[in-house]
């Protein structure tokens, strides 16, 4: 199979998740309180991947002055553009309850919505595209991560969605749509970098890392403390020792 096919297929199995959790919240009434408990175990499973793959791999790579500059720069980015999304009805796009605006309250919020979980995961699903250049191989802690993350991601914004009065022809697209642009954005990330140096590859890492943590304390830490509260440490400590025990194995 060639390597740029087998890219894809790494990023739509990341992107997969998403559907999976959407379904699970469409079909079965999961309680609050579970929800934003998956969600932080979520979060630490991703801060894990950030810090001991991503960023430790830029760093070794790049070194710390070019790992800092992408890692600041993708958080910058990812703020604007959620800080842009959320003027049109996207800032609680993961939420689970009755935050999201329906759109008879704001017109444009299912599009923006949309869009949100689109940014949210094309970081994700670049760099499991990178983990193929120059012969090696996706990480399976990046990949554990990326996949464990993303169904309670689906799950509570589905759930938001539903609860908002979307149809699930919109819910079920969004997502579908979503697993195949992140399958999409794992080829291209091949594709487009396969050639390049690896000091390059080591900043875009950062980027995508920065913009990762800035998701995470933006949309899923908030959404996980509203119901978990003094249980969201813990939780989301065990989510990230599980994912370094990952890394480990």
């Amino acid at each position: 199979m060639p390597v740029w096919i087998e890219a894809g297929l790494w990023g739509l199995l990341g992107g997969a998740a998403l559907v999976i959790g959407a379904a699970v919240a469409w079909f079965v009434r999961v309680p609050a309180a579970v929800v934003a408990s998956v969600m932080a175990f979520g979060s630490g499973v991703l801060i894990s991947a950030v810090a001991f793959d991503l960023m430790q791999e830029a760093a070794e790579t790049g070194g710390l002055t070019a790992t800092a500059i992408g890692f600041l720069g993708g958080a910058s980015v990812y703020l604007a553009a959620n800080a842009l999304l959320a003027r049109h009805g996207a800032r609680h796009r993961k939420r689970s309850g009755d935050q999201q605006p329906a759109e008879s309250d704001q017109g444009g919020s299912g599009a923006a919505i949309a869009v949100g979980a689109l940014l949210d995961g094309i970081p994700e699903s670049v760099v499991l595209g990178l983990g193929l250049i120059g012969g090696g191989s996706v990480s399976v802690s990046v990949l554990a991560a990326v996949f464990i993350s993303n169904i309670p991601e689906g799950l509570s914004s589905a759930a938001g969605m539903k609860r908002s009065g979307r149809s699930a022809r919109y819910v079920f697209g969004v997502w579908a749509t979503i697993a195949v642009l992140s399958g999409a954005a794992a080829l291209v990330g091949y594709v487009a970098l396969g050639s390049a140096p690896p000091e390059l590859i080591a900043v875009i890492t950062a980027v995508a890392a920065g913009a990762i943590l800035t998701m995470i304390a933006d949309t899923m830490i908030p959404e996980a403390f509203e119901k978990t509260r003094t249980w969201t440490g813990l939780i989301t400590t065990v989510g990230f020792l599980v994912a370094f025990a990952i890394d480990l194995a």
